[in-house]
């Protein structure tokens, strides 16, 4: 593409991931610094919010809040079909808007949880009752609420889903929500089994929000499952090959938007003895290569 990729998207990464081991406030300050992002995506600073606060208000940032963690770390889950702890799941993601909204962010994103095959039915009411919970409250404030799509078998196991049941909920939920969406992530189309095209197409009216990343989906193999390793890593799923069709597919189905860009993140982690900033730049190398090979 001629055009800086900047145009038509806010280029972000995710914090928590890009920098697991380096203090939350100084990997702050390092995304804040770098003019190669246009988003950033947090999960919160706990005591030093106001603190985190002063800085995105410096940057111009586009801040989005990844509620993800408040889930995964404690196993809360929000389509439980017990009530109390379907409950516990709920508060977090109300608290989490509250949270977002002083950060800055428009809304919050967060993935489903856990699912048995005999209770799936039940399973999805109570992710519709969660969900619906959250976006009323955060309707109120004028924010989004967005559902990652993950694996259903692999790694997370999470009720949604392949793109398909995705779609199905996504517009369930848009029955009752405007202000729900759904996050797509490259790194979890080889874990679900599906392609770009096929995924993006599925869920085309509900998406709001990319991510890219990498996949290691060998059985057996180092990195196996949802661990978003960096591009080129031994027997992993996508490099500048995948994203490029993955940049194909949304310019075909117009998610190029100079107007009113969509955020899209790269979530790339370490495996061990890596090192942070490396790898930072190996995910931005890569997205430059395939943006440099997109057509016009």
């Amino acid at each position: 593409m001629k055009d800086s990729i900047h145009k038509y998207f806010q280029v972000g990464t995710i914090q928590w991931m890009s920098y697991p081991k380096r203090d939350p406030m100084e990997s702050l300050k390092a995304i804040c610094r770098d003019d190669y992002f246009d988003a950033i995506e947090l999960k919160g600073y706990g005591e030093k919010n106001a603190e985190a606060k002063a800085l995105l208000d410096q940057s111009h940032l586009k801040v989005c809040y990844g509620a993800q963690p408040r889930l995964l770390g404690p196993k809360l889950n929000p389509n439980a079909i017990d009530e109390a702890e379907r409950l516990k799941a709920e508060a977090t993601l109300i608290e989490a808007v509250d949270e977002a909204e002083f950060l800055g962010a428009r809304g919050i994103a967060f993935l489903a949880g856990k699912w048995e095959q005999e209770t799936k039915d039940q399973a999805y009411a109570q992710l519709l009752k969660t969900t619906r919970s959250v976006c009323d409250y955060a309707a109120k404030k004028g924010m989004n609420v967005e559902l990652e799509v993950f694996d259903f078998d692999m790694d997370k196991a999470a009720l949604i889903g392949p793109a398909p049941y995705a779609a199905r909920f996504a517009a369930d939920m848009r029955t009752t929500h405007s202000n729900f969406g759904l996050l797509v992530d490259l790194s979890h189309f080889p874990t679900t089994y599906e392609t770009s095209q096929f995924v993006i197409r599925t869920l085309r009216p509900y998406i709001t929000h990319f991510h890219f990343g990498n996949a290691v989906v060998k059985p057996g193999c180092d990195g196996y499952g949802d661990l978003h390793p960096r591009f080129g890593y031994p027997n992993s799923a996508n490099d500048t090959p995948e994203l490029l069709d993955y940049l194909r597919v949304l310019k075909q189905e117009g998610f190029f938007d100079a107007e009113k860009p969509y955020v899209l993140s790269m979530e790339v982690t370490l495996r061990p003895g890596e090192d942070e900033d490396i790898v930072l730049a190996n995910t931005k190398r890569v997205l430059n290569r395939a943006w440099a090979l997109l057509e016009d």
